[in-house]
C-alpha cells in the first residue's frame, strides 16, 4: 500500500529562506559584522539549548511564559531554547572568567526562539545581533553601544530612526516620587511601557484599574505625559523631581551618556532620550535604549541596555555590563519594504555562467569554468543537455549577469565569447585573460 503523501508546510512562525532572500540576508549580517569589527567586538557562539535553570527567573514573567521547553527521550536534565542571547552571555562569563580578559567585548549572530504570536515583522524563530561590553562601568561604555546602532543603521542606508534613551533608575525614582515601591512597580512599568500604543489616556486607564490611588496616577501621568519637546525632556524631569537620590544618580549618568555621544559625533536626530521607554525585561539597571525606525512602523528594531548584576547570578561577584540585541529580521524586513540593498545584491551569486555547446566542447567548458574560478570568478557550468539558447533563457532567469560562450570557433581561435545580459555587450577574450576581462565586463 503506498504511503500517503506528507503536505510539505512548516510549523507556526518559523520560515524558509531561499537562495534570492539567503543573499540578502547575509549582505545585512556582513555590514553588521563589519560594523562590530569596527568598533573592536569579537565573535561568540553558544549552543540553542541551555540547562532551564540558567533561563528562568531571569527576564521576568511576561517573557518566560515564551520561553520553549525542550527536553529527549529519556533525558534527565531539563533543558529550554534560548530566549536571547544575554543570559547565554553572563553564563559564558562566569564559566569561563579565568580565560576573558575584561573589558570583554563581545558580539553574537544566532537564532533564538521565543513561544510569540505570529504577526508581520514577529516571528518565533528569528535571528538576534547582540554587541556587549562586560565589565566596563563608566557611561562611555553605553554610550559606544549607541554609537555603535547608529553606525548600523547608517551603513545599511536607513534614513530615518531614533535610538530611545532612558535609565531603569529614573523610572525607579519616577515610582518613589508617585508613592509606588515594591511589586507594583512592575505594573506600573508594564503600564508605562505602553505609552506609544495607547497613550496618555489609556496609560492613565490601565494604572487605575491595576488599583493606583488617583493622586498617585496624577503623579505618574504629570512625568511620563508631559507635552514637553524632547530636547527638554530631561531638564524637565529634573525640575519635577531632581532632588530624590535615585533620580540624581540616573539623571547624572544619562547626562554623562548624552556627552560621550556628543563627542563621539553621534547625530543629535538619531537619538532621543524618553522617559517612557521602559524595556520590559526584568535585569536592566541602568540607561535602557530601544530603536524605532520611523517609517515603516514595525516596532523596535534593537534594545538593550545596562545590566550590571546578572553576571552575578551565575559567579561570586557582578560585573558591570552592557550592551544592545539589534533585531536582524526586523531591519531586514525594513529593507526589503524600502529597497536598501546596492545593485546586484539577490538574485544569485553566480557572476559568470558558462555555457556548454555539446559533449564534443563540454570538455573545453570545464577547463575554462575552472580557470574562471581559479582567477576568483564565481562560476557556474552548465550541467544537462539543452539548446544554448535555453541554457541562456535559464542565466538571465537566474540573474546571472555574464555568460560564457565556447564553441567550436573559439576553441580552435583560443579565445572566449563574453556577453552581458543587461544590455547585450559582446566581447573575445584570450583564454589566459578570461578571468580578468570576464570581471571587467561585470563592473562595467
Amino acid at each position: 500500500m503506498p504511503q500517503p503523501k506528507i503536505q510539505p508546510r512548516l510549523p507556526k512562525g518559523m520560515r524558509d529562506f531561499l537562495p534570492a532572500d539567503m543573499i540578502k540576508r547575509e549582505y545585512v549580517f556582513s555590514i553588521v559584522r563589519e560594523v562590530f569589527h569596527l568598533f573592536g567586538f569579537e565573535p561568540l557562539q553558544t549552543p540553542v539549548l541551555e540547562l532551564h535553570e540558567t533561563l528562568m527567573g531571569k527576564y521576568g514573567e511576561d517573557a518566560e511564559k515564551l520561553i520553549f521547553n525542550a527536553q529527549h527521550p529519556g533525558g534527565k536534565e531539563e533543558l529550554a531554547l534560548r530566549y536571547d542571547l544575554t543570559v547565554p552571555l553572563a553564563r559564558v562569563v562566569a564559566q569561563y572568567q579565568n580565560e576573558i580578559s575584561l573589558p570583554f567585548r563581545r558580539y553574537q549572530l544566532s537564532p533564538v526562539w521565543r513561544a510569540e504570536r505570529p504577526q508581520r515583522g514577529r516571528y518565533r524563530e528569528f535571528y538576534q545581533c547582540d554587541a556587549d561590553i562586560v565589565g566596563a562601568a563608566g557611561m562611555n561604555a553605553d554610550a559606544e553601544i549607541v554609537a555603535l546602532i547608529t553606525t548600523v543603521l547608517r551603513r545599511l542606508g536607513i534614513p530615518q530612526f531614533t535610538v530611545k534613551i532612558n535609565n531603569r533608575k529614573l523610572l525607579t525614582a519616577i515610582g518613589k516620587y508617585a508613592g509606588v515601591e515594591g511589586d507594583a512597580l512592575a505594573n506600573l512599568y508594564r503600564s508605562v511601557d505602553k505609552f506609544d500604543k495607547i497613550g496618555a489616556d489609556g496609560v492613565r486607564e490601565e494604572l487605575i484599574q491595576r488599583g493606583l490611588p488617583a493622586n498617585v496616577t496624577e503623579r505618574v501621568m504629570t512625568l511620563v505625559a508631559a507635552q514637553v519637546a524632547p530636547a527638554d525632556r530631561l531638564d524637565f524631569v529634573e525640575d519635577v523631581m531632581g532632588s530624590l537620590p535615585e533620580a540624581k544618580v540616573a539623571i547624572h549618568e544619562l547626562r554623562e551618556l548624552i556627552a560621550h555621544l556628543d563627542t563621539m559625533g553621534v547625530p543629535a536626530e538619531h537619538r532621543e532620550f524618553d522617559q517612557t521607554m521602559v524595556r520590559g525585561l526584568g535585569y536592566y539597571t541602568g540607561p535602557i535604549f530601544e530603536t524605532l525606525i520611523n517609517e515603516p512602523n514595525l516596532g523596535s528594531v534593537t534594545g538593550g541596555g545596562r545590566y550590571d548584576d546578572l553576571v552575578g547570578l551565575f559567579r561570586g561577584e557582578s560585573l558591570p555590563t552592557t550592551g544592545t540585541a539589534l533585531g536582524i529580521e526586523r531591519i531586514i524586513d525594513v529593507m526589503d519594504i524600502l529597497n536598501l540593498y546596492p545593485p546586484g545584491i539577490g538574485g544569485t551569486v553566480v557572476e559568470v555562467f558558462v555555457a556548454v555547446f555539446d559533449e564534443t566542447t563540454r570538455s573545453a567548458s570545464t577547463a575554462l569554468a575552472a580557470e574562471l574560478r581559479t582567477g576568483g570568478v564565481r562560476t557556474e557550468l552548465y550541467m544537462q543537455d539543452k539548446s544554448v539558447g535555453k541554457q541562456m533563457a535559464y542565466a538571465d532567469k537566474k540573474g546571472v549577469p555574464v555568460v560564457a560562450l565556447l564553441g567550436a570557433d573559439e576553441i580552435a581561435a583560443g579565445v572566449v565569447k563574453f556577453k552581458r545580459l543587461r544590455d547585450g555587450v559582446e566581447i573575445s577574450a584570450p583564454r589566459a585573460e578570461a578571468a580578468a576581462q570576464a570581471r571587467a565586463l561585470i563592473k562595467g
